[in-house]
């Protein structure tokens, strides 16, 4: 019987295993930060055994909801002769509860990062704030005021880029050779090694691509 449980609850992990493009229990126990122990605990039907943290690890691995994952495997359970339906149905409403209070509890979490955020995000850009607007309907009146007094306003956001860990892919006008896996060309055609000129700068973040730096041939 207990094997029999085993291996319908190995089909069911299988077929949640490929709608989540995972091909084994090892890609699976790495992917979801799970000893492969706690794998053969679900396939023997022990999910209300399992501590919540390893079924949200598992749920988020699989692409399915905490809700479809007991579910799936709920039903399925083979209860030990000395513990009851009733034991059973309050063990899976216990865990079910305990989810939903982690789920309140991230959510708070999430929204008091988000908070901390934005309040970082504010202090950084404080004097920006306070004096552009100002800036801006000074140009507004006075078209010729010279443009490198606006320059300084502009320090609080390059501060914050650097904060963020954001690199500028070159600078404008420079002349660099051409990649395309770094530069968008504006117009023209060029192949790599082919020298180029920034004209508008691109953004990457350590190895990850932003924004490709836009460029022009050199005629």
């Amino acid at each position: 019987m207990r094997q029999s449980l085993y291996e319908h609850n190995e089909r069911l992990l299988q077929q949640l295993m490929q709608q989540a493009e995972i091909s084994s229990i090892e890609e699976l126990s790495k992917s979801a930060g799970v000893s492969e122990l706690q794998l053969t605990r679900l396939r023997y039907g022990l999910l209300p055994k399992m501590q919540i943290e390893t079924i949200l690890k598992l749920a988020a691995a699989l692409k399915v909801s905490v809700d479809r994952l007991i579910a799936t495997f709920d039903s399925q359970l083979e209860l030990p002769a000395s513990v009851t339906a009733e034991e059973n149905s309050a063990v899976l409403t216990s865990l079910k509860e305990e989810y939903r209070q982690l789920q309140q509890q991230l959510e708070r979490q999430r929204e008091s990062l988000d908070q901390e955020f934005q309040q970082t995000s504010l202090q950084v850009l404080e004097s920006w704030l306070l004096q552009w607007p100002t800036a801006a309907a000074a140009v507004e009146k006075n078209p010729q005021l010279p443009a490198e007094r606006l320059l300084p306003l502009v320090k609080p956001v390059e501060k914050l880029i650097q904060q963020w860990g954001l690199e500028a892919i070159g600078f404008v006008g420079e002349e660099l050779p051409y990649d395309p896996q770094w530069h968008e060309l504006m117009k023209g055609t060029a192949e790599a090694g082919d020298t180029v000129k920034i004209r508008y700068v691109g953004y990457k973040k350590g190895d990850q691509l932003l924004y490709r730096a836009k460029v022009s041939p050199i005629e």
